[in-house]
């Protein structure tokens, strides 16, 4: 009998049978080719006699036939594993720990040397601490210590090294060169399973990398930041960076705060000031299993028992509990019953698995540690016992708890011995399973599925029981954003839900809960953020690219100032979160806009807007396919509210600057209000007209007089004197779109032309009236943080941009009567005065009657509307079904038809006089001027052109392409034209285009 070590024969737990027989021959016969080429003739004697010993030759038929990797380790090097046959896995694992640990010998060792050292001893602590756990001879909790021990050596080893490279080249002076990480203010804090001693097999270690600038011996010229981030990659690269000798371990430094913004080594204060600011509740239970593993093992100790405040809470934190209920409910536990399937089940993540084991005493740690110092323990089975017996969980929960743990980390321990894989994922099909079985020790697949799928079971109902009075979150699946790794289950249910690019939307949603943005800064925001992501996710699935439109929603919160007040209300207020997820993700313009000016959702969040209550009580109807009409729908938007309630504005504005603000803040809102009622069809583009105009006379009218009051206090007033303000195109005619320029004209009268105004700095009429003029298109069209009030057109004024700003109105008059085209006539038919002092209004409105009413020879009238559109039609060819405006047959013919049918018989027919294109068609064919038909086809065109234009200009931003755009928006545009569907629409415009046009020859003729 050879001298194999009493440990191995003295156990008694039989050992795993080999799950691949043929493996298992090849590999022997490799073993003895290995073992005889040695030069030690004593190593291939052994490895023949190990054949013949029972206990070695079942030994090796244990990890021959099921482990790959193993195999290797001990195929490769024969002396090791003579080594640790004879002497066992504890003179094994001290022997690779010796070798990490020879400070003398690594400090003269250049970066590979120290790199091939580690990797060396990491296979053999490997191959040791593996095969005392399949032979059953250690424990679990010596196992993952074993594990642990190493990495934390290894880690040690690695920072001394380069610590002592930055003190040679003149960085640092050491405190201790023999113990270079005494004193050095490196803190490695090692954390989840390797800061608990609790390391898998093939597991990542999770690390924070920090540095106490109070402590760092810095002597050289290298900033201590770029110093330590420096030492951080090369850490990292020492760890994991693969050779010919492997590696040592995988490295993550994600669960650092805002790993997404920090650089990899942060100071002591900035993680400080983290944590007491934006520090999450998941960091907080990730915190409690932290401890310092290398570098300054003092200062490391300093920091947790600094960071205690944040970790343990004296009293109940009922907000924080709240949010760790959030994040469990988040995690699908479906409260037990269903099917688990064992192929393919992910011991870790799934349903029953070892992340809900350490959860459950997370959680509850967290909650009664703050007061109960003996709860604050880093082990998940002495947690467990210790909430037992602190009366928090039940005995039998923590012993069936700790009976699934220990059988489950077994069965991770095996599937990541096989190949060195970091995996958690059993086999997807019957013949994996069967080999994973036997490395097991189980008698057959049949067998080890029973196990598995009690534990998991057992876990599942312990785990369902957590806050079991509180409702589910998670709706179709996990949705889980803590930690620092994805969690697949989440990807795999966003994925189901719609989204594209699952990871990006992950990565999104933990910026948000880390606190990034400022409406994520306060604790209370982030928890009312982790009960409405999972509704969230759901609103924007619903959209027809749910990934732009979760972007856009991810912009929008970048820019607001706050969270709390808008994610109570739409906790509050489900519909909110439906409207703002259908601006996002049918209305790319209106989004981009609510994203520049977040301010803008107030109106929607103010008191008459707080839900879906129609304005005569009528209620939302389902069967309709309409959205819900909301209480505020109707209101705000008369003539005389909209005066009221700027008035009463801007009765509180402080000076003319707060003034303008109060403006702009007040129409942007009211216009956004009208832009989502016409976006839900509440109300169509040639409804919301009408308040889009009258909204514009409202402001115009109230800050012409702000700023003519602030004129007249430096210039005085006119003796006499009057101003009227006109307004062309669109806005005279009632027709505003979301986003129209203001066509518009000023017109004075005087006394006299030698008066002068009586203020501190007279002005004579001219003067004194273009420079208010040009203060007041200021006002209008500044940019500022609220945007900008108008775009105005000056262009419609006689002479065109060349002439006067402000004209009188004897010159008006002349120039309309004697001088102005008939183009410019044509605008006139939609020119009504706004707001003027005294009379002029009426004198202007007279002028303009009586030149409209002027009878015109209708031959030469429709030879020059002919050369007009001619004109228009080569400066914009309109190609393109969707060239609304300019397009042959489109809005401009339509428009010019009107207007012939006006100036050709406004003489004789006074009534066809209307401002609005559809009501002057209208006109038109009760006076019978045209046929009624042709009459009703032209009004109808008028309307669907209108529909079209308002709400394209809403919700895009660029040129419109129908073959492009997005399913959402192809609904949005045919329910404001009145179209069942979109492909239906496009073939209306066809038909109505060529209809119109077809008019447009007949009336008028050729263009």
């Amino acid at each position: 009998m050879i001298g194999i070590a009493d440990i191995w024969r003295n156990n008694a737990a039989p050992l795993p049978a080999p799950g691949d027989a043929e493996a298992l021959r090849v590999r022997l016969d490799r073993w003895r080719d290995a073992a005889g080429r040695d030069r030690d003739a004593s190593v291939g004697d052994f490895a023949h006699a190990v054949l013949d010993d029972p206990v070695g030759s079942a030994l090796l038929a244990a990890v021959f036939g099921n482990s790959p990797f193993l195999a290797n380790v001990l195929i490769s090097d024969p002396r090791f594993a003579r080594r640790l046959l004879e002497e066992g896995p504890e003179a094994a694992c001290a022997a690779a720990l010796s070798a990490v640990r020879a400070d003398s010998e690594i400090a003269a060792e250049s970066a590979k040397e120290v790199m091939k050292r580690l990797r060396s001893a990491k296979r053999r602590a490997a191959a040791a601490i593996a095969l005392a756990d399949i032979a059953s001879v250690w424990p679990l909790e010596r196992v993952t210590g074993a594990l642990s021990e190493f990495a934390s050596a290894a880690l040690g080893a690695s920072c001394r090294h380069l610590l002592l490279r930055l003190a040679s080249g003149g960085e640092l002076d050491l405190p201790d060169p023999n113990r270079p990480d005494r004193g050095s203010g490196l803190i490695v804090l090692g954390m989840g399973k390797l800061g608990a001693g609790e390391l898998n097999y093939s597991s990542d270690v999770d690390l924070i990398l920090l540095f106490d600038e109070d402590r760092v011996p810095h002597t050289g010229k290298t900033a201590i930041q770029t110093l330590f981030t420096r030492l951080a990659r090369n850490l990292v690269s020492l760890m994991e960076e693969r050779t010919a000798d492997g590696y040592v371990f995988r490295t993550d430094l994600r669960l650092r705060p805002d790993p997404g913004s920090t650089p990899p080594a942060l100071s002591v204060r900035a993680a400080e000031i983290y944590y007491e600011s934006a520090g999450q509740n998941w960091e907080r239970a990730a915190m409690l299993k932290a401890q310092p593993v290398a570098g300054d093992m003092e200062a490391g100790r300093a920091f947790l028992d600094t960071l205690a405040p944040f970790m343990w809470r004296r009293n109940l934190d009922f907000a924080a509990i709240q949010d760790i209920q959030s994040i469990k409910r988040q995690i699908d536990a479906h409260r037990g019953g269903g099917r688990i399937a064992v192929e393919s089940h992910n011991i870790k993540l799934g349903r029953g698995g070892i992340r809900e084991i350490e959860f459950f005493a997370q959680t509850q740690q967290l909650i009664w540690g703050g007061r109960n110092t003996a709860l604050r323990v880093r082990g998940t089975a002495e947690a467990l016992d210790r909430l037992a017996a602190a009366g928090h969980i039940a005995a039998a929960a923590a012993r069936d708890l700790k009976a699934a743990y220990r059988f489950l980390r077994r069965v991770e321990h095996r599937l990541q011995m096989i190949a060195d894989n970091q995996t958690h994922s059993l086999p997807p099909d019957a013949d994996g399973l069967a080999r994973l079985a036997a490395f097991l020790g189980h008698a057959s697949a049949g067998a080890f599925s029973e196990a598995l799928t009690r534990h998991l079971r057992t876990v599942e109902r312990h785990y369902a029981a957590l806050f079991e009075d509180k409702p589910a979150l998670s709706g179709p699946g996990n949705l889980v954003f803590t930690g620092g790794d994805h969690d697949p289950d989440t990807l795999e249910t966003l994925a189901e839900m719609g989204y594209s690019d699952p990871a990006r939307v992950s990565t999104m949603i933990r910026v948000w809960h880390a606190g990034r943005y400022r409406a994520m800064r306060s604790a209370r925001a982030r928890e009312l953020l982790t009960e409405l992501v999972p509704a969230v996710l759901a609103a924007f699935s619903a959209s027809p690219d749910p990934d732009a439109a979760l972007l856009r929603f991810n912009d929008f919160l970048s820019r607001l100032p706050a969270g709390v007040q808008l994610f109570s209300l739409v906790a509050a207020n489900p519909w909110l979160l439906e409207l703002i997820a259908e601006i996002m993700g049918a209305a790319p313009r209106l989004a981009n806009w609510l994203s520049r000016h977040p301010v803008l959702l107030d109106g929607l969040l103010s008191g008459e807007s707080g839900g879906p209550d129609a304005p005569d009580g009528a209620g939302p109807d389902p069967a309709a396919g309409r959205p819900p009409v909301h209480r505020f729908c109707a209101r705000g938007f008369g003539p005389e509210e909209m005066r009221a309630e700027l008035a009463a504005l801007v009765e509180r504005a402080r000076d003319m600057q707060d003034a303008l603000d109060l403006h702009r803040r007040w129409a942007n809102d009211k216009v956004f209000r009208i832009g989502v009622h016409m976006l839900r069809g509440v109300m169509s583009p040639v409804e919301a007209s009408l308040p889009l105009s009258t909204l514009a006379d409202t402001c115009l009218g109230s800050l012409l007089r702000v700023v003519a009051r602030e004129f007249a206090a430096v210039h005085g007033r006119i003796a006499g004197g009057r101003m009227a303000l006109l307004a062309f195109g669109k806005l005279g005619g009632r027709e505003m779109t979301v986003g129209s320029d203001l066509d518009l004209l000023f017109v004075y009268d005087h006394a006299s032309e030698a008066a002068r105004s009586d203020g501190a700095r007279p002005l004579a009429p001219s003067q004194y009236y273009a420079q208010l003029c040009r203060r007041f298109i200021n006002a209008v069209t500044a940019p500022m943080a609220d945007g900008r009030l108008y775009d105005i057109d000056m262009r419609l004024r006689p002479t065109g941009n060349s002439g006067p700003i402000a004209c009188s109105i004897e010159a008006f008059t002349r120039y309309q009567t004697t001088d102005a085209w008939t183009w410019e006539h044509q605008a006139l038919t939609k020119t009504r005065v706004i707001c003027a002092e005294g009379d002029l209004g009426e004198r202007l409105a007279a002028v303009i009657g009586a030149v409209l009413r002027t009878a015109r020879p209708p031959d030469e009238l429709a030879a020059r509307v002919a050369d007009m559109r001619a004109r228009m039609r080569r400066e914009h060819p309109g190609c393109g079904a969707w060239s609304i405006k300019h397009m042959r047959g489109g809005l401009v013919d339509v428009e010019f038809i009107a207007q012939f049918f006006q100036l050709r018989h406004a003489a004789e027919f006074p009534d066809v006089l209307r401002s609005d294109t559809v009501a002057a068609l209208e006109a038109a064919g009760a006076l019978g001027l045209v046929e009624a038909r042709t009459a009703d086809e032209l009004a109808g065109a008028a309307r669907l052109w209108r529909n079209l234009q308002g709400i394209l200009r809403l919700t895009v931003a660029e040129t419109f392409a129908g073959d492009t755009a997005a399913p959402a928006l192809e609904r949005v545009i045919a329910r404001a034209a009145g179209s069942a569907a979109f492909e239906a629409l496009e073939e209306t415009i066809r038909r109505t285009a060529a209809r119109t046009a077809a008019h447009f020859e007949t009336l008028i003729g050729a263009s």
